[in-house]
């Protein structure tokens, strides 16, 4: 328990920890092998309320704050298949804000219930081969065109890229304007003619988790598609790039924290020289640092998420959260092969697959170096 502990985030945390150990692990593997999450078991995540946690009662959500989402993402990254936590996070915390915070009502009236309800699964695109944190490269081009808007350009790792029903794609509308200005977001469906997928992305980790690369050949959506204001495209993705990257730490919190307990687990079980390797002083020595480095982490995390929930100026301390942790979780992973052997390498051990999926929190959501700047800006 701590001071950020409600008796609605205990339930949160109970919650999707029993839906964790009852209806993903046991299937997980299998969803590593198809390279995606079946709809079926978003669907039933909905129908609990875990996708309506920062959404309004109105729309069928039951409107918490931030520590409701870093509560949901640290015991969704406990389940140890990053794949899965991310198709769930993306949805939940990546995509759907753009519309929660900048739609109209009546896009709101009309998209929220069914994403609520993990019948409309979404995906946020903003990535290009060209244009990765550096927003303000973006080339993806909407033009006018009669009562809406034409899209040609592409998107590149994409997270539930291919399994969306609805992308909320980061575009250029006013090319005369350039690096930032001149950004919108529109919502474009999976059925939109001139939209496709083309190509899945096979990748170092997160197995489960569908990333694609996007195509726009004259894509046509309606004028009542454009999230917010034209050419605010670039705010409105700074602003929910805090909680996006806030979330993805709170994952690899959970991660992190689960390789440290069973890496403690395999420690005191495994014998070397006739004596369990817990007892090898340079071993329980440095998980006691991991466990300790995690800790402060851990409570950086939340206290940056109740600053956020108190409507406080949160640019650097996620930007520290963002870089602390995604190196914190490479290094702890690092140690938790290393003591687990020669199956910590075999790919049937969870800490082979936490350490594969790992690697990406140091890039994912705004690169280690791009943290880092952010931060000395502001020191």
């Amino acid at each position: 328990m701590t001071i950020y502990d409600t008796e609605d985030l205990e339930a949160i945390r109970q919650q999707t920890r029993r839906f964790v150990e009852e209806k993903v692990v046991p299937q997980a593997d299998e969803w590593e092998n198809a390279g995606r999450v079946p709809p079926e078991i978003l669907k039933e995540m909905g129908a609990i309320g875990f996708f309506g946690l920062r959404v309004p009662e109105e729309y069928g959500g039951v409107g918490l704050g931030a520590l409701a989402s870093v509560v949901f993402a640290e015991e969704l990254g406990r389940s140890t298949y990053g794949g899965f936590s991310i198709t769930a996070l993306v949805h939940s915390d990546l995509a759907m804000p753009y519309l929660l915070n900048f739609g109209s009502p009546e896009q709101k009236a009309q998209w929220l219930p069914s994403m609520v309800a993990g019948e409309t699964i979404t995906a946020i695109a903003v990535t290009e081969p060209d244009a990765g944190s550096d927003v303000a490269a973006i080339r993806t081009r909407a033009t006018r065109d009669g009562d809406g808007w034409r899209i040609n350009g592409s998107k590149m790792f994409i997270t539930n890229g291919g399994i969306a029903d609805l992308v909320f794609v980061a575009v250029r509308t006013n090319p005369e304007d350039k690096g930032s200005r001149g950004l919108s977001i529109i919502a474009v469906p999976r059925e939109a003619e001139g939209f496709t997928v083309s190509r899945a992305l096979h990748k170092m980790g997160w197995h489960s988790s569908d990333t694609a690369e996007l195509s726009f050949s004259d894509c046509w959506v309606p004028d009542d598609h454009l999230i917010g204001s034209a050419n605010r495209g670039f705010y409105y993705i700074m602003e929910n790039f805090q909680n996006e990257r806030l979330v993805i730490a709170a994952q690899a919190i959970g991660e992190t924290t689960r390789a440290v307990e069973l890496t403690l687990e395999h420690v005191r079980d495994r014998k070397a020289f006739g004596k369990p390797l817990f007892d090898k002083q340079v071993i329980r020595h440095r998980l006691a640092m991991a466990s300790a480095r995690l800790e402060a982490a851990r409570q950086l995390v939340y206290h940056t998420a109740w600053l956020m929930e108190q409507g406080t100026e949160t640019v650097k301390e996620v930007s520290m959260v963002k870089a602390l942790v995604g190196e914190l979780a490479n290094d702890v992973l690092y140690d938790c092969v290393q003591f687990h052997g020669g199956m910590g390498f075999i790919s049937e051990t969870a800490v082979e697959r936490l350490y594969r999926d790992v690697r990406i929190h140091s890039i994912g959501g705004g690169a280690t170096e791009v943290m880092l700047d952010e931060i000395a800006k502001r020191l």
